[in-house]
């Protein structure tokens, strides 16, 4: 009795298991990444960044247009006042008032400041690019982590169906075995083998799915923790086997993020010396401005009231014939990054060339892999069938029998492993390459 409800209690677990595998939503890999893209915290970050820079390149803050200024003042005296004319006549006041009243616009435009703004207008239309490189290196390394979420979703959802496969043997071998035994055809012992088989098989799924859990919720989390509870994920995996080693390197040189971002800052910082020479030039500047006062004064004054208003402009010019050598500095440093950055730029190209290499020969020796453990299953598959007769006919023991059997699961794990190990290696050499946006999943 109590290996009965032992055994329907695996099977109702293992069902279970099957059962919702079957009502899961299927997400495939090009539906998560545009989930990523929508909801990933990182990446909208990114997006924002973008807007700083753009917002940072408009007119407005490039120094090119004008500022004006409102003023206005307002002035209440009240005064003892003791005054003598020329005419000799005298007078005194207590608590003479009086009020002054002003209000005006100034005008203030840079004509001419030795190009400085020019440059820095350019500068920051390059640093605007570098926001979209990168944002575009943010994208690529959160599609990078989410594939590799996603393709161990898969593998250890593939594992747990081996594992179930293997726990249906193990439960027709005890079945099996418990017949034997009561028909004399075997000992006690092979069935209580068989027992602990079961309870080893049952402890994998269950280690397996717990795993399976977290995975999906990593996957889950990627994409902004935007997919139902309960969800697969499709295992079908297709190789570009298309590609071409030269041609993808052709293109690392014009669409690598790093390499691309390098030359950026490159621009950047030739600008950053043009705007640092301007300060060996003048700065002219025109002013102007628009004002109106009135003057409310008191009876010792000759003119009680008094209002006017008018305009009034001019050109300045400003010319630092020396500033202790500030700009000097300014401009021989910057000289010195820009020396930097190309110096920079060599060396990321070896570096992302080595990488490149790297990441493609390690992509070709996991296809290989993955061929010869396709192979093995084959060989495990026969060698298990194989021992199975044998195993039902009594030439095999239960141990023998078991061997086999875990010959076949590991077999199975371990070309699901290469699979997926070769899958991440094709990402990376896209990455690499610059191609992984332009590939469909």
């Amino acid at each position: 009795m109590k290996k009965q409800s032992f055994n329907n209690i695996v099977l109702g677990f293992a069902l279970s298991i099957s059962f919702l595998g079957i009502s899961q939503q299927i997400i495939r890999p090009t539906e998560a990444i545009s989930l990523a893209l929508e909801h990933n915290y990182g990446i909208q970050i990114a997006n924002n960044s973008i807007e700083i820079a753009e917002n940072n390149k408009n007119i407005l803050n490039t120094g090119y247009l004008p500022t004006l200024t409102g003023t206005a003042g307002a002035t209440y005296n009240r005064d003892n006042i003791t005054a003598e004319f020329s005419n000799g006549e005298s007078t005194t006041l207590n608590g003479a008032e009086s009020s002054r009243y002003n209000a005006g616009i100034n005008l203030n435009y840079t004509l001419f400041d030795g190009l400085g703004r020019h440059y820095d207008y350019k500068r920051l239309k390059e640093e605007y690019s570098l926001s979209e490189l990168q944002a575009r290196e943010t994208i690529e390394n959160t599609i990078t982590q989410l594939l590799t979420v996603y393709y161990d979703v898969a593998r250890r959802s593939e594992n747990l169906k081996s594992l179930e496969e293997t726990l249906a043997i193990s439960k027709d071998r005890l079945t099996r075995s418990e017949y034997q035994f009561e028909y004399g055809q075997n000992t006690k012992l092979d069935v209580l083998n068989a027992e602990v088989d079961i309870n080893n098989d049952s402890i994998n799924i269950i280690t397996i799915e717990q795993s399976l859990i977290n995975a999906k919720r990593d996957l889950n989390f990627v994409t902004g923790n935007k997919i139902d509870n309960e969800f697969a994920v499709d295992t079908t995996v297709a190789f570009l086997l298309q590609l071409h080693k030269q041609e993808l390197l052709d293109k690392l040189y014009k669409n690598n993020v790093t390499l691309i971002q390098n030359e950026k800052n490159i621009a950047i910082n030739e600008f950053t010396i043009k705007a640092s020479k301007s300060g060996y030039l003048p700065t002219i500047g025109l002013v102007g401005s628009y004002g109106w006062n009135e003057n409310n004064n008191n009876a010792a004054s000759f003119v009680a009231v008094s209002t006017n208003t008018g305009l009034s402009g001019g050109l300045n010019l400003s010319w630092n014939l020396f500033d202790g050598g500030g700009t000097i500095t300014r401009v021989k440093n910057a000289k010195i990054n820009l020396e930097n950055q190309k110096l920079q730029k060599e060396q990321l190209k070896l570096d992302v060339e080595r990488n490149f290499n790297n990441a493609w020969d390690d992509y070709q020796n996991k296809l290989r892999i993955f061929e010869v453990q396709e192979s093995n299953i084959k060989t495990a598959k026969n060698n298990f069938s194989r021992t199975k007769e044998k195993f039902k006919l009594g030439q095999v023991t239960s141990i023998e029998f078991r061997q086999a059997q875990l010959n076949l699961l590991t077999a199975e794990l371990n070309r699901n492993q290469a699979k997926y190990d070769a899958k991440l290696a094709e990402v990376l050499v896209l990455q690499l390459s610059g191609e992984l946006l332009n590939v469909q999943f």
